[in-house]
């Protein structure tokens, strides 16, 4: 049976469906699975062995220059349609994902309801239209959204993300990964933070990784790190890149973005920070994962600039924000990550008790 799947973007959401694609491919062996999935995001799908051959997309880039872009969209046109497929499945839910579902060839298109889609009018493209009642976790939609579309039966499993990922071999000084960059500023932990919990996180004799995917993000993380020998400000790097850099940390701490959702999937222990957004329904998720909110009238606002007036929050003497996510200190941070880390792999901190209580 020939199935495509099409989920796009963004990196979170592509993070979410690995489950669903480990329960179609646990339940359906019979199943050769596409990918329709923005070019950028190509090598994470990759990470996945269930999944057959992947039909890269740049429709992001070919939206903004149609004309310059035309002749990719031909060819990404031609190659979609080289095959038949027995069912399309738009896991997205958005009108552009249903544009490339009526693009493909296949028997059955199946896709949310109007109910459930993130855009209504998108459920026009399909033939099933599938109930996939909202309030939950995306990644639990999305299982049941394959289970439902291939008629197998919704396992009641943790997620299982099914990445595979060659790792070099662990130095002898452990590293962390601190994913201090995301999409919003609303959604940055204050600078002192990120200074503070380095400076523990060297001080226990930890290295210090901080990747940085523009400009700003490396001037941020040559503030964080301060100088201090041991923090690394790394350059602009592939995602199979910053992918194997987080399969082998010692632990990792993020703000919302979709980078911590790939840390959790590796099964590293992650501790995720949101402040303006909620992690009800697309926070991260894995074994070694947790998320810490920071509890504030306001919050989570789901604004990307915070319109908080009242009285600001200060730490050290200095005035931090946002003030939601200043809730959240360096201490209890580090606290939580090593709990995590003694829970997921006791012997490997035992040694080491550096972390409080």
């Amino acid at each position: 049976m020939r199935v495509l799947l099409i989920k796009m973007s963004s990196l979170g959401d592509v993070v979410h469906s690995f489950p669903a694609v480990s329960d179609l491919l646990a339940a359906r062996p019979d199943v050769q699975l596409d990918w329709v999935v923005e070019e950028g995001y190509a090598d994470l799908v990759r990470l996945h062995p269930g999944v057959n051959n992947i039909k890269p997309i740049a429709l992001r880039l070919w939206r903004r220059h149609p004309w310059r872009y035309r002749d990719d969209w031909r060819r990404f046109s031609r190659a979609l349609r080289s095959r038949h497929y027995d069912l399309i499945i738009d896991a997205q839910g958005l009108i552009k994902s249903a544009l490339v579902t009526r693009l493909a060839r296949g028997r059955l298109r199946a896709g949310p309801d109007r109910q459930s889609a993130r855009e209504s009018l998108a459920a026009w493209a399909y033939g099933r239209r599938l109930p996939v009642p909202r309030g939950q976790h995306a990644i639990d939609r999305t299982r049941q959204l394959l289970a439902q579309a291939c008629d197998y039966p919704l396992s009641d499993s943790a997620p299982d993300f099914g990445l595979r990922i060659a790792v070099a071999p662990a130095t002898a000084q452990p590293a962390m990964v601190f994913l201090h960059g995301t999409s919003w500023d609303n959604k940055l932990w204050p600078l002192a933070y990120w200074q503070a919990l380095t400076g523990l996180a060297l001080d226990a004799g930890f290295r210090v990784l901080l990747p940085s995917g523009s400009d700003a993000e490396q001037a941020r993380g040559v503030a964080i790190a301060d100088g201090r020998s041991g923090a690394e400000v790394l350059p602009p790097g592939s995602l199979a890149q910053l992918s194997a850099q987080l399969a082998t940390a010692a632990g990792v701490v993020t703000v919302d973005t979709g980078l911590g959702h790939l840390a959790a999937a590796l099964d590293r222990p992650t501790v995720a920070l949101y402040g303006p957004t909620s992690p009800q329904l697309t926070g991260i998720r894995g074994a070694s994962a947790i998320s810490l909110e920071g509890r504030f009238p306001c919050a989570p606002c789901l604004q990307r600039r915070c319109t908080y007036l009242g009285p600001q929050v200060s730490w050290n003497g200095q005035e931090v924000q946002p003030a939601c996510l200043a809730q959240l200190g360096p201490d209890q941070v580090w606290t939580v990550l090593g709990q995590q880390m003694r829970s997921a792999d006791p012997d490997a901190t035992a040694a080491r008790p550096v972390f409080g209580p």
